[in-house]
């Protein structure tokens, strides 16, 4: 099996059509095409079902689909550490970045490597830590800064960058603006400011209160911290946030929550385990001040 035609396999099956997905590769249609034809005589299997607006998966495409991830990102990592061995570093380096951790300053990272790897092209994408984690684990982030309650995830390391508690924002003449100690229970019957499903903080936040058995109505959804806390403000909603997020100025209160009330907010530098893992992600995390990450 040829590393050409799993490229343009993973080509069509992202982009889910054939075009698209030559414009991506820079080849003509014709040619991805035969390349495509050619891996289904191989493995003797129909990859794609096609129709005349896009194509989808079958069901040997969708197993190929993540088994050809890995093989890529593993092959990808074997070049590098061919080209770490003579002392170069190349290739690509696909970052994720959940908004608004305020941990690591990520961008002034991104100039200190590629200043120190011109070679490596970068790429970044901002999305929720759960989609994240799956696109980590397929290969297709090498690494990302991701928000989460620290549990262990089969096939990633996650590297703690800092850990947090979970406290509650509400308008200045909330009801319990002035408590402390607050339980889920207190929370009965409010209705939330919060944000995307994705992101660490609320699936913490969904995590309690289903734990606790407390229902937690969302009526407004947010993807930004400055919005959600203006929100809350106007008392339209009371939100659980970190308390990093819960400090930023506004005119909100924070109110803090009885202890055990919901798992911390741990940020954390999450890459690959195994062959996937990438020498480029490995000399981005080594340029973390060293104070930050705790393996």
């Amino acid at each position: 099996m040829e590393l050409r035609h799993l490229e343009h396999f993973v080509a069509v099956a992202e982009q889910k059509h054939f075009t698209r997905a030559a414009e991506a590769m820079s080849i003509s249609q014709s040619g991805l095409s035969a390349s495509i034809r050619a891996l289904e005589r191989e493995l003797r299997a129909s990859l794609f079902v096609r129709n005349t607006r896009s194509v989808e998966l079958t069901e040997a495409g969708r197993a190929l689909l993540c088994e050809g991830r890995r093989t890529l990102a593993a092959a990808e990592a074997a070049k590098d550490a061919v080209a770490a061995v003579q002392g170069l570093l190349r290739g690509h380096l696909t970052v994720g970045l959940e908004q608004c951790l305020g941990v690591v300053d990520v961008p002034a990272l991104l100039a200190k490597f590629r200043s120190a790897y011109p070679g490596v092209e970068i790429e970044v994408r901002q999305a929720g830590s759960t989609p994240m984690l799956d696109e980590l684990a397929s290969g297709r982030l090498d690494v990302a800064f991701v928000a989460t309650a620290g549990d262990p995830v089969d096939g990633l390391d996650l590297r703690p960058l800092s850990r947090e508690s979970m406290v509650l924002v509400c308008a200045p003449d909330h009801r319990l603006a002035k408590a402390s100690g607050v339980t889920l229970d207190d929370l009965a019957g409010e209705s939330f400011v919060d944000f995307d499903p994705t992101w660490g903080a609320r699936a913490i936040s969904d995590s309690a209160f289903t734990t606790a058995g407390v229902a937690h109505p969302v009526t407004i959804e947010v993807n930004d911290v400055h919005t959600l806390l203006a929100l809350v403000a106007h008392d339209l909603g009371v939100a659980l946030v970190p308390e990093r997020i819960a400090a930023k100025r506004g005119d909100h209160v924070t109110v803090s929550l009885a202890p055990g009330t919901a798992s911390d907010w741990q940020v954390s530098v999450a890459v690959p385990t195994g062959p996937a893992a990438s020498l480029a992600a490995d000399a981005l995390i080594g340029m973390l001040p060293t104070t930050a990450v705790h393996a």
